[in-house]
This record gives C-alpha cells, sequence and structure tokens, in this order.
C-alpha cells in the first residue's frame, strides 16, 4: 500500500524554526543541547526548525528561556507566529481552488509591515477589480469551471482588506507599461473599471504606485514579477515571493533576499514618478 505524501511545511512555520535555529546558533548550542531544554531527541528538533514539526508553547517558552530570550515583545511575536502556523484562516476555506503557496502568500500578507512589488503583464491581484480578476484568473485557469473561477475571485478579493486594515502595510507598487495596456478581455468596460480602481487605491496614503515606462528600455526587473515581505523587526527577515502556473517559490536566503531589494530599488528609480504615473493611468484609460 503506497504511503500517503506528506504536506510539506507552511512558510509561516519555516519562518519560526528558522528563526529558532538562528537563536539556538547565536546562543552556542548544539542541537544536542537545545533539546534538553524540552526533553525530546534532537531529530525532532531539527525538524522544528525545518518546519516540519509543530512547537507547543510550553516547548517554545522553554526554548526561548534557554536561548536567553527576555525581550517581551519578541517572545509574543514567536509565540503568535507558531500558534499562527497551526491556525485555520479564512483563505483555508478556499482550499479547494488556491494552492498552499498562494494560502501562504495570504497568511503573509496580513503579517507584513511592508509590500514591496513589481509586476509586468497584469496589474497585481491586491489592486484588482472582481470583473479583472475574473478575466484574468478565466484566461490563465484554462479549463475551470465558472464556479472555481467565481471562488478564486472571491478570495482574491477577501485578500484586499489588508489595505484599509489598521494600521495598514505600507504598499509601494511598480507596475511595467504592459500591464496597463494589456486588457484581459473584449468589453473595454473591464479595463476602464480597473484603471480606475487602481487610481483610487493609488490615492491611498500607504500606497505608492509607480509606472515603469516602455521608454526606460531594459531594467533590472527583465527576470519578471516578484513581492518583497518585510515584518516588524520581532517577526523575523524579509522574504520574496515568485508566483508561477502550479503555485508558487519563496526566496528566503539573506543574500538572495537581498538581491531582490537591490533590483526593486532600480525598479523604481527607473519608473516614472508618481504624478507622472498618474497621468500616464488617466491617459491609458481614455483608450477604453
Amino acid at each position: 500500500m503506497p504511503k500517503s505524501r506528506r504536506r510539506p511545511p507552511t512558510v509561516r512555520a519555516r519562518r519560526l524554526g528558522a528563526e529558532l535555529r538562528r537563536l539556538r546558533e547565536a546562543a552556542g548550542f548544539t542541537l544536542e543541547q537545545a533539546a534538553e531544554a524540552i526533553e525530546c531527541h534532537p531529530s525532532m528538533l531539527s525538524r522544528i526548525e525545518t518546519g516540519h514539526r509543530n512547537i507547543r508553547p510550553l516547548e517554545l517558552r522553554a526554548l526561548l528561556d534557554k536561548y536567553g530570550v527576555t525581550d517581551e515583545e519578541r517572545r509574543e511575536a514567536l509565540l503568535t507566529l507558531s500558534r499562527e502556523s497551526k491556525r485555520r484562516d479564512w483563505w483555508h476555506s478556499y482550499s479547494d481552488v488556491l494552492a498552499r503557496p498562494y494560502q501562504d502568500l495570504i497568511s503573509l500578507e496580513v503579517r507584513a509591515s511592508s509590500l514591496r512589488i513589481y509586476h509586468t503583464q497584469v496589474i497585481p491581484g491586491l489592486f484588482q477589480t472582481a470583473g479583472y480578476a475574473y478575466a484574468v484568473i478565466q484566461a490563465v485557469r484554462v479549463g475551470d469551471a465558472p464556479e472555481a473561477i467565481q471562488r478564486r475571485v472571491d478570495a482574491r478579493m477577501a485578500r484586499q482588506e489588508i489595505l484599509r486594515r489598521e494600521p495598514p502595510p505600507e504598499v509601494w507598487l511598480v507596475l511595467d507599461e504592459a500591464a496597463l495596456r494589456r486588457a484581459p478581455t473584449a468589453d473595454p468596460g473591464v479595463m476602464r473599471d480597473q484603471l480606475e480602481h487602481l487610481l483610487e487605491v493609488a490615492d491611498l496614503p500607504h500606497v505608492t504606485l509607480q509606472v515603469l515606462p516602455f521608454s526606460a528600455g531594459l531594467h533590472a526587473g527583465v527576470d519578471g514579477a516578484f513581492t518583497f515581505l518585510a515584518f516588524p523587526e520581532v517577526e523575523g527577515p524579509s522574504i520574496v515571493y515568485l508566483e508561477s502556473l502550479t503555485g508558487g517559490l519563496y526566496i528566503e536566503k539573506e543574500p538572495d533576499v537581498d538581491r531582490y531589494a537591490r533590483v526593486f530599488d532600480h525598479l523604481r528609480a527607473s519608473a516614472l514618478p508618481e504624478a507622472a504615473s498618474r497621468r500616464m493611468i488617466v491617459e491609458c484609460r481614455k483608450e477604453y
């Protein structure tokens, strides 16, 4: 009888585990020495550090005590991350249509203090109208039933609530001009409404929108779209998300994450200023 496939660890579990490993190594303990604090085999602690095993609050507190973590804000942030790695949130009800990497992205967006987004071909999900989202998903999800497409749209609309939460994340979007000129459907009203909505979201005080024009020529982002997520210092390091047809990829190693941060800096330097970006969007809207 074939063995059932184990589900891969969530990004939240991996982030918690990676932080525990960093704290252990900073404190100078081996796996064997640290495992004594929670009376477990070193292999179990190794699984915790790779995100393959959940850690109970009592175990986590014991490890933090051993590692000398006394800052209450830091301890509570890690305990919250531990609880959230097991908790079922609203997006889990869409698990029939949302891949695990996409669910992880939503969970990370909820915790992020800032998002830096670069998109090339379409308006990113956080900025889409329902009509535009339906057309994009229908084009990408070839063969999906209308009901499944609508569920994906509903999840995407719910995901946008982070833009109006308190406090909201700081969002900086660099959008390639191609996304403004590629209509997802023959109905011009869909794209006209989408561009109007894009202008409205750009007016939010915590949102910065720049357009990267064709006239910029070759640039640092030719390899494709990405989302850079930063978190409060007590919650750990930044992470980069790359979307793909079958799910998504997370970049977590510090040198690689730093490289994407530099790429984004180059992109916003090459893009139009905010006022000029807004004028381009207004002009594009007139074409529909």
